[in-house]
Parts: C-alpha cells; sequence; structure tokens
C-alpha cells in the first residue's frame, strides 16, 4: 500500500509539468551507507548505487520544486571476532536494502558564470524496501559457513524482517553545466528498521546526470 501511495504522489507532482515551465532530468550514482542511532556503533560503511527520474518545477530563476523517483541500494556492515577456549571465532554481515525512493526538494539555484550554476537542494524523502538479501558468514577452527537470507522478508523465520518503510531528509549540493549536473548528495533516515532499540539508514554519495 505505502509502495502504491509513492507512485501516486509522484504522478501527482509530475501532473503539474502541464501548468509550469518544468524539465527533466535523469540522475545516477554511487553511495556508502551506513547505519546510526541505537545499535549503530560496530556498523561499517556498504558501497551502493541509485538511478531515478526527476522533475523540476520552476516556481522562479532561483527556487524550484524537485520531485524524483529512485531505485537504490543502502545497507550496512558488521563484523566481529570472539575468542572462547582458545579458539577464535569470527563473523561478518552484510545487510543489503533495496528500495523505491521519493525524495521532494526544494533547490535553490546560484549561477556562477554563463551556463554554470550552483545548486543546493533539500528536502523528506519516503522509501519503500522491496527487496535485498543478508548475507551472514562464519568461521572458528578453520570451518566456515555461509547463509543468505531475506532482508525484508514477510515475518518468516530466520529471515531478518526490517521495517519496509523509511523516511527522513535529503541533502544534495552540486553544479550544472549546461544540461550535465554533477555533485554529492546525503540522506539521514528518522525511522527505526527493527522494533525496539534499532538503528536509522544513513548514507553519503555523489552523482552525474542530465536535464532534458
Amino acid at each position: 500500500m505505502k509502495k502504491k501511495v509513492m507512485l501516486v504522489l509522484f504522478a501527482l507532482v509530475a501532473s503539474m509539468a502541464g501548468f509550469a515551465q518544468v524539465s527533466w532530468n535523469v540522475k545516477g550514482g554511487l553511495n556508502m551507507s551506513t547505519y546510526i542511532g541505537d545499535n549503530s556503533d560496530n556498523s561499517k560503511f556498504k558501497p551502493g548505487g541509485r538511478i531515478g527520474l526527476g522533475m523540476e518545477y520552476a516556481i522562479n530563476d532561483m527556487v524550484s520544486l524537485q520531485p524524483s523517483l529512485y531505485f537504490s541500494t543502502k545497507g550496512a556492515k558488521y563484523s566481529g571476532s570472539a575468542k572462547i577456549e582458545g579458539i577464535t571465532a569470527k563473523g561478518d554481515v552484510k545487510i543489503n536494502q533495496m528500495y523505491l525512493e521519493l525524495p521532494i526538494d526544494v533547490q535553490l539555484r546560484f549561477n556562477l558564470v554563463d551556463n554554470t550554476n550552483l545548486i543546493v537542494a533539500a528536502g523528506p524523502y519516503l522509501a519503500y524496501g522491496i527487496g535485498g538479501k543478508t548475507k551472514i558468514s562464519a568461521s572458528a577452527a578453520g570451518y566456515s559457513d555461509n547463509t543468505k537470507v531475506n532482508t525484508f522478508g514477510n515475518d518468516k523465520k530466520g529471515d531478518l524482517n526490517l521495517k519496509r518503510f523509511d523516511a527522513g531528509i535529503n541533502i544534495e549540493a552540486g553544479l550544472e553545466f549546461g544540461s550535465f549536473l554533477a555533485g554529492i548528495n546525503t540522506q539521514l533516515g528518522f525511522c527505526k528498521l527493527m522494533e525496539g532499540n534499532s538503528p536509522k539508514n544513513a548514507n553519503i554519495g555523489i552523482f552525474v546526470g542530465y536535464k532534458f
């Protein structure tokens, strides 16, 4: 249901294209994601990616509204070891989360020189988890074991069963070179990934894009 709501919201905002000065863009890039908040002290960055389509609704020459729809990958990595009766046991967990993501940013544009603008944008985002696997690896005394489970799951025993819905703040800064875009972005999640003392999503990334 929440995934359908996100798609409807994007369609409604995109319908404004017939009533104002509107441009479209495609963006893609790489990100490094991790966890923040409760029980996140030992989380490490995990590489991922993001690609999507955006619409820019120009309010005036400086201010615009920019909703976008992305496919993005997030998550985190954990690793640790312990020595029990002289035997060292090691474990690694790599959590992969795939989302449909809807940021709605207010963007400011500052002209630097001809055909080159500084852009700064910020706003809320909504996201819905659509898939992903969590890989659990363990080794001790020459033995090893690898297991994969569903990251979100459907309350099945053995799955990680993270909450699918996420929301937070999206911040971007970059440059426009004519129709080409390049910049950095970061996101801070506001929603706990599980019940109780649970971490939240966070990531930082770089992107390139093209306006048309």
